[in-house]
Parts: C-alpha cells; sequence; structure tokens
C-alpha cells in the first residue's frame, strides 16, 4: 500500500486515466455474507458473489460491510475471504464500513473499536484505503419505507460543540492507526450528520488536519433527500479538494418548492441530477487519485453499477495522459493487488 502525502515536495506523477482508473462496485447487492464468529467461511456464497464480480466487468471490489464484516471475521475467515478473491480473479480496493457511528452516545465504545479492527482486517486483505461516517442504523420508519431517506434518520446536533470535537479527536485517534497500517481514511457525507454539509464536512476535515484523512464526496446522498437541498455543484467545488475515495451514484430529481414538493428516486450516473462528466473534471484538476466505487439502490444493482463503470470509462474520465496535480490530502497512488 503506497501512499503519496499531499506535503511531499516530488515530481508530477501521471495521473489515472479512463483506461486504469481503479473502479469498484458496492457489494450491497450481495445480501448478508458475514458467518457466525466461529462458522466456517461461506465459501459458496463468497464465490458465487465474487464471480458475478468478475462476470460483470469489475476487476476491484468495495467490502461494503452490510456484506461483510472484516473486523469480525476470525483469521481462518479472513483468509479464505482472501484467497476467494484470488481465485475469481478479484482485487479489494476499499472497506465502506457504514452505520457505526465514533459518537453514537449509546455505543461508541463498541463502534469506535470495530472501526480499529476494521483498519487491521483491511491492511491484512493489503487495502489502502477504509471509509468511516457518521450515520447511525436505520429507524424502525426508515427501515418501513420503500426508500429509507424519504423520512428523518439520526439527526447529529450542529449546535452541539463537545460532540464535534469528539468526532475530531476519535477519527484523528483512527486516522493515527490507519497511517500507521499504511492506509488512507476517508470520511462519507451523510445528511444530518457533521458530514451532511459541504461546509460541515470540510470543517471537520480540516479540524482532523491529518494528511492520510479527507472526504468521501457522496453527494448522491444528499441529492436524494425529498427536502431543499444545497447546489450539488457548489458541494463538489468544496469538498472534491478534499476528496481521497469517492462512493458515485445518482437520483433523478424533481422540484416544486412553491407547493413545497420533493421527489428523487435511484438513476444511472449518466440520467441522473448529477453531471459525473463535470464532477469528475473538478475532481481530477484538484488532484482526486482515489478509488471510485459505484453503488445503485434497487433493481438490478450490479448490473446498474457495471453501466456506471463503462459510462465513466467512455465518457467522465479523462483519455489522454496528465500529470496528476497535487491534492490537499494525500491520494492512493498505487493499488495493492489481491488478485
Amino acid at each position: 500500500m503506497v501512499t503519496q502525502s499531499a506535503s511531499e515536495d516530488t515530481a508530477t506523477k501521471p495521473g489515472f486515466t479512463a483506461d486504469n482508473w481503479p473502479i469498484a462496485t458496492a457489494m450491497m447487492w450481495a445480501g448478508d455474507g458475514q458467518p457466525a464468529p466461529d462458522a466456517p467461511a461461506p465459501v459458496e456464497q463468497w464465490t458465487s458473489n465474487l464471480r458475478d464480480v468478475a462476470d460483470a466487468g469489475f476487476a476491484y471490489a468495495d467490502i461494503t460491510d452490510s456484506w461483510v464484516r472484516p473486523g469480525d471475521l476470525n483469521p481462518e475467515q479472513l483468509k479464505a475471504f482472501g484467497d476467494i478473491a484470488k481465485e475469481q480473479g478479484v482485487s479489494y480496493a476499499s472497506v465502506s464500513a457504514i452505520r457505526r457511528s465514533v459518537i453514537q452516545k449509546d455505543a461508541w465504545e463498541d463502534n469506535l473499536a470495530y472501526s480499529h479492527r476494521t483498519l487491521d482486517a483491511a491492511a491484512e486483505l493489503g487495502i489502502g484505503v477504509v471509509s468511516f461516517g457518521l450515520h447511525q442504523a436505520l429507524t424502525p420508519q426508515q427501515q418501513e419505507q420503500l426508500w429509507f431517506w424519504t423520512v428523518q434518520g439520526h439527526t447529529d446536533d450542529p449546535d452541539d460543540k463537545e460532540a464535534f470535537a469528539l468526532a475530531v479527536q476519535r477519527f484523528q485517534e483512527l486516522g493515527r492507526h490507519a497511517a500507521e497500517n499504511g492506509q488512507i481514511m476517508s470520511l462519507e457525507m451523510y445528511e444530518d450528520t457533521y458530514l451532511g454539509t459541504a461546509d460541515s464536512s470540510v470543517r471537520l476535515v480540516t479540524e482532523i488536519g491529518m494528511d492520510n484523512v479527507g472526504l468521501n464526496p457522496d453527494i448522491g446522498n444528499l441529492v436524494r433527500l425529498h427536502r431543499p437541498i444545497e447546489s450539488w455543484q457548489e458541494a463538489h467545488a468544496k469538498t472534491l479538494p478534499y476528496a481521497n475515495f469517492w462512493h458515485v451514484k445518482n437520483y433523478f430529481r424533481d422540484e416544486d418548492r412553491a407547493k413545497g414538493q420533493f421527489f428523487a428516486t435511484p438513476a444511472p450516473l449518466e440520467a441522473g441530477l448529477i453531471s459525473y462528466r463535470s464532477a469528475m473534471g473538478t475532481a481530477v484538476a484538484a488532484g482526486f487519485q482515489g478509488v471510485i466505487m459505484c453503488e445503485h439502490y434497487g433493481g438490478d444493482s450490479l448490473s446498474v453499477c457495471a453501466t456506471n463503470q463503462d459510462y465513466l470509462r467512455r465518457h467522465a474520465l479523462p483519455k489522454r495522459p496528465y500529470d496528476a496535480p497535487h491534492s490537499l490530502v494525500a491520494q492512493q497512488t498505487t493499488l495493492s493487488k489481491t488478485a
């Protein structure tokens, strides 16, 4: 795992292009692949899941922890998990640990310990980037909806300075651990948390103040809300200079502000509200060279992600050689291959 420090005084390096940019698929579609603590590894399920990834045209997969929690695998399970990826010709590019907020009042200690275990398991698998967030478990009301984002979930108190400071402190602790492992850490933007607006996200990452800690500017999480939202262009302009990993998804969106009506539903990257051609241009100009992870809710999620990868390579990512600009945060410039 090799990272380039944003502060290093080094010569510019060739940037990723459409042909070689690391693009991974999320694994939410694969269901729950987590074995019990002392159970044998579910070899058949993991093999089938990763074969589907390879057959869909992906060289990389993100270990979305709604599928498998690598930090909760025992050594034998973790080895099998890595070996199966090699057998199927898939590399684990990243881990996305979700809904385990390190400032959740009734669970922060367990969540922080889980986050540390996740970093170490990722390192054991040769994974150089791990994404965390401040979003919490879906509420019972959210779980009853077709689309959970249509009703209010957990909210971080924007006026609670102590909670914000704790988020900074605990992410610094994780950032130091990640640095010791040679890893980059990314913070996922998510509504109504301290990572819920562009300004708050930038403030959080700058107060953390660590070169290997950046943003996962998942603006799709904000565009889908059934309420007024900030401009995606302005949000990207503020956050992309700090991006070191990126969940990409898109939504159709319609608004009738006079009537207070807002609607959003999942869309392929090229068809939704966000122009990823424009966003990728902004990101590359800011020095972004991180893993891109495609995700999609509903339908045949893996196939939509494969279509999104094709769109990114055909239309949104740079095709000509260029020197990558220096970023405000460290970027992963060499991927550790598990395949």
